[in-house]
């Protein structure tokens, strides 16, 4: 019999954790076999499914977030000055339903620090809320630029929200770029937001248009039978529906009894200039569990870790960290152990400059002895786009050219997980290529990979692959760094 915890128990958790955050846990028991990723004691405190936001620059992907979640994830100083998204967005939410209001107004959201039961905003209604979802969005740059950046998101995602402004004709060359993107990656639940609805609606049956030419756009790909929702995100217009139909997404099934494998997508150090050495907090590394539960005092190693270049050889080393999981957070909400799904924080008992600025991003974590190889090449199948997507010509129309083959010894960047690199073309076959790559990675056969060419100075999606075999490389000695 599963006897699911109280809210009592959780709060007792939370204010352990809180009162003594650096006690080692390793003799924490957690049964496995009882958790679900909606048991009430997990989405309570972590959110176990990530959405994505993807379309065009400036089509209101940060926008929908904030109005679903209440969290602003244009937080650096560039993407403040500039107002666009730079690096991967992330912020939680919890969605609720009220047993009493009719549909779409019985849906509600609210941040990651809600409690659990808090009672319906409606006017005139008392009910209790009921929590249904706790989701992460990542919320990814439309910008042409940085489509590397979309992918290392994409990664990561269950399913993703295609915004398509309704004030500017569709599609737009991201919104295709991206939508290609997703395919690769096989989501399978998309949901297109025709957003802006309120700068078009005094023009008669211009939303209509728009929404057949979506509908156009949308025919044969992975997003044909995706409904299509009108919204205003900067006025809050039918959000609700939009938390609706999230709430509608199964929630894919998960392995908790493997060890552990996070994929990082961020990576910080939290000190402030100046900060003295007895309150120096280790690195923080953000990201995503793939499988397995993570607990705090875990001793994990990072993989590949370090990685060196030899100046006179050019020969490439890795020397993987190791390391110990110090605390864990989903927002503001302190773990004291997490499920995979949703975006968490893990602090770790690493110095704090080899996680500042990113630098882990594409790096996995996980057990000592139970990761995934480091390779330095690869052998993968692969199949390349008809048509370059997200380029327009001269003449403003999209440009009608096709994809080039593969060539060896050329240069591509390939994206596998969260980790964008520099892969040399080594040799071609009909529907296979092996590629050298410029770092080590930490990959599993049967990953899925995307390949992007330069042109014009910008790297463009130009196709995906399947690892089916890897070629390992051997490390440095391990080191607690």
């Amino acid at each position: 019999m599963t006897v699911q915890p109280t809210h009592e128990l959780i709060a007792a958790q939370k204010a352990a954790l809180l009162t003594q955050p650096h006690l080692s846990m390793q003799d924490i028991e957690v049964d496995v076999s009882t958790l679900t990723p909606l048991t009430p004691q997990i989405i309570s405190r972590q959110a176990t499914i990530n959405i994505g936001t993807i379309g065009h620059v400036a089509h209101g992907k940060s926008t929908l977030v904030r109005a679903i979640s209440g969290v602003n994830t244009v937080r650096h100083y560039k993407e403040r000055f500039r107002n666009i998204t730079i690096k991967l967005g992330y912020a939680n939410s919890k969605l609720y339903k009220c047993p009493t209001c009719p549909p779409p107004d019985c849906f509600k959201s609210f941040g990651s620090e809600k409690e659990d039961t808090p009672k319906c905003t409606s006017p005139g209604c008392e009910s209790t809320l009921l929590l249904i979802r706790h989701v992460s969005f990542v919320d990814c740059p439309g910008h042409d630029v940085l489509m590397a950046t979309m992918l290392a998101g994409a990664a990561v995602m269950d399913s993703a929200l295609l915004l398509v402004a309704g004030n500017q004709p569709c599609p737009q060359p991201q919104t295709s770029e991206h939508l290609a993107a997703v395919e690769i990656m096989k989501l399978q639940h998309i949901i297109i937001v025709q957003n802006k609805i309120d700068l078009i609606v005094r023009e008669p049956g211009a939303a209509q248009r728009q929404y057949d030419d979506i509908k156009k756009f949308i025919n044969g790909s992975v997003a044909e039978e995706a409904p299509i929702i009108p919204i205003s995100a900067q006025m809050k217009y039918n959000v609700d529906v939009v938390v609706d139909y999230i709430c509608r997404i199964p929630i894919p099934l998960r392995d908790f009894t493997s060890a552990p494998i996070m994929i990082v997508i961020r990576s910080f150090d939290v000190n402030k200039p100046g900060e003295d050495a007895e309150t120096l907090k280790g690195g923080v590394a953000g990201g995503t569990i793939l499988k397995g539960v993570m607990k705090i005092g875990d001793e994990v190693e990072i993989r590949p870790g370090i990685i060196r270049k030899d100046p006179k050889t050019g020969a490439v080393s890795w020397t993987q960290i190791m390391s110990k999981v110090t605390q864990m957070k989903a927002d503001e909400n302190h773990l004291m152990y997490a499920v995979p799904g949703g975006l968490i924080g893990v602090g770790l008992k690493v110095d704090p400059f080899l996680t500042r600025a990113d630098r882990l991003v594409g790096q996995i974590i996980g057990h000592p002895g139970k990761m995934p190889d480091v390779v330095l090449e690869i052998e993968a199948t692969y199949y390349l786009l008809r048509r370059l997507l997200g380029v327009k010509s001269d003449g403003g129309d999209k440009a009608k050219q096709k994809v080039s083959k593969l060539k060896v010894d050329e240069m591509l960047m390939i994206n596998i997980g969260s980790t964008s690199l520099g892969g040399k073309v080594l040799t071609i076959s009909s529907d296979r290529v092996r590629i050298q790559f410029l770092n080590p990675v930490c990959s599993n056969e049967g990953e899925k990979i995307a390949l992007s060419r330069k042109i014009d100075r910008n790297f463009r999606l130009i196709g995906w692959g399947e690892i089916k075999k890897g070629y390992a490389s051997k490390s440095k000695k391990s080191s607690t760094v």
